[in-house]
């Protein structure tokens, strides 16, 4: 089955690794299994300054990065653990589960998905405490 993405001017794409900027709007066809972010979806390592968000690199990176599985995994595992423990409302707690499923089956792509779930819901808590009067 065919991938067809389209890219705007000058938006960056990861295609196994590779940082590919498009010059002018571009459409790709993509024929074969490969591992594919677009630029909304890539974090930077200084971008992860919470629980989440540090999740979401450390899947990011188990799916970009498969020489270095072995480190992607045990951060993934520190920052679930540190993800579960914020964790209080069912929704969450499904999030929660759902990425560990999907992590554990190497749906890294999927579990992102997840990842993007527990950022919301973080940030929402986040925002709730700044919030509450002192």
């Amino acid at each position: 089955m065919t991938l067809r993405i389209s890219l705007r001017d000058g938006e960056k794409v990861v295609i196994n690794g590779a940082v590919i900027r498009s010059s002018g709007r571009t459409d790709l066809a993509i024929e074969s299994k490969v591992s594919i972010l677009r630029g909304r979806e890539i974090m930077s390592p200084a971008e992860a300054t919470t629980p989440a968000r540090a999740l979401y690199f450390h899947t990011m990176m188990a799916y970009l990065d498969p020489d270095g599985i072995a480190h992607h995994h045990r951060a993934i595992l520190e920052a679930l653990a540190a993800v579960g423990r914020l964790t209080c409302c069912e929704t969450g707690r499904e999030a929660v589960a759902t990425f560990a499923a999907r992590a554990a089956q190497t749906d890294y792509y999927r579990a992102l998905g997840e990842c993007r779930t527990l950022m919301r819901l973080e940030h929402d808590a986040l925002a709730e405490v700044a919030e509450e009067p002192a």
